[in-house]
């Protein structure tokens, strides 16, 4: 794992382009904004270690800003619908977020 943001910030706190937005997901907010892509909590960045495969050139995991990140539909985990991130539950990312340190290996199996 490259990097770790989110630090202190509530629990569904939006982030957008890595940075958090000053809103924390609402019924409101989901409503105002029914197709975003919500990346909430806490962001772990990945970076590959396998030349080819996912790191350098197109498929380099790093600059596709692939993350683990808690999610605002917490009721899909397991079903298909990211663009590439892992999706978890708001208090598990957050917990997770405070059990690893940046340069964990993070292994992701099928």
């Amino acid at each position: 794992m490259r990097l770790k943001i989110g630090e202190g910030c509530p629990s569904q706190t939006v982030f957008v382009r890595r940075r958090p937005t000053g809103e924390v997901l609402s019924e409101e907010l989901r409503q105002r904004w029914p197709n975003r892509d919500w990346i909430l909590s806490r962001i772990l960045w990945l970076e590959g270690l396998e030349a080819g495969m996912n790191r350098g050139g197109s498929v380099d995991t790093l600059r596709r800003y692939i993350y683990i990140h808690g999610t605002a539909d917490e009721h899909q985990l397991g079903v298909p619908i990211s663009h590439g991130c892992i999706r978890m539950a708001n208090s598990d990312v957050i917990d997770l977020f405070g059990r690893v340190s940046v340069g964990t290996l993070v292994t992701v199996e099928d």
